[in-house]
């Protein structure tokens, strides 16, 4: 005597989620009659591979902190003609995450190095890395505090999760004590993970940031040693679109 249709979707639905496989269960649910048992199973392990990379998906760029979207076909690399389109997009799929390099922007203010920045790391979560976005800022006093509650090494290690931590806006803004604490962040990367930072200043300007030249002297040394360095020369592209406004006006 054949198992009743309710029982059995009740006990596939008990199954599925208490060996957490939602993907097979929304397979079955479907209700395609399988013709073969093993390609229904093949194709059931298929869909929960899927719903697993869509879950992983999902949680990496919630755990991205990503401020907007933003993708690397979107840049106008027209305006930049000196920049190197083909060696930006060569980094989308992550692979010099692997070889633990780095990356720096270094431009005038407006020039897209954010939304290059952006793209890179949402390519790279795409390919299934683990990435985090801060500003410079907010990651010098997130660490100064740490250090003033003793808590600096435990917020250290909590980054290493992420395979990419993008530093934006290096530059803008003095960091005062809080240059410190970052400084030991970025050795603490050093040839283990990787960083992208946004800067407008060039790197002889950095001791204004850090406030230290010999401590900026060292940090350099560690972010360049290993690192595609890409300088954005150009105008502004919001004073661009600003004139092109008052032009039309």
């Amino acid at each position: 005597m054949s198992e009743p249709t309710h029982d059995r979707d009740t006990a596939v639905q008990t199954l599925c989620r208490d060996l957490k496989l939602p993907g097979v269960l929304r397979h079955y649910r479907n209700g395609i009659v399988p013709t073969d048992p093993k390609d229904y199973l093949r194709e059931s392990l298929e869909a929960e591979r899927t719903s697993r990379r869509e879950k992983r998906l999902k949680n990496l760029l919630k755990g991205a902190r990503l401020p907007y979207a933003r993708t690397l076909s979107e840049y106008d690399f027209l305006r930049l003609p000196s920049l190197p389109k083909e060696q930006i997009l060569s980094l989308a799929q992550g692979d010099f995450l692997r070889r633990r390099e780095n990356l720096v922007l270094l431009g005038n203010s407006g020039t897209g190095k954010t939304h290059v920045a952006i793209g890179v790391a949402a390519s790279c979560i795409a390919a299934g890395y683990a990435v985090r976005f801060t500003t410079a800022l907010t990651l010098a006093q997130e660490l100064l505090l740490a250090q003033d509650e003793h808590r600096l090494p435990r917020v250290l290690k909590s980054y290493d999760r992420y395979d990419l931590v993008v530093v934006d806006e290096l530059g803008y803004l003095g960091l005062g004590p809080g240059g410190a604490p970052l400084f030991q962040f970025f050795a603490e990367r050093y040839e283990r993970k990787s960083v992208c930072i946004t800067t407008n200043l060039e790197f002889g300007r950095w001791a204004e940031v850090f406030g230290d030249a010999t401590l900026t002297e060292a940090l350099l040394d560690r972010l360049t040693h290993h690192a595609h360095i890409f300088v954005f020369r150009g105008e502004s592209y919001r004073y661009a679109q600003r004139s092109a406004k008052t032009m039309t006006a």
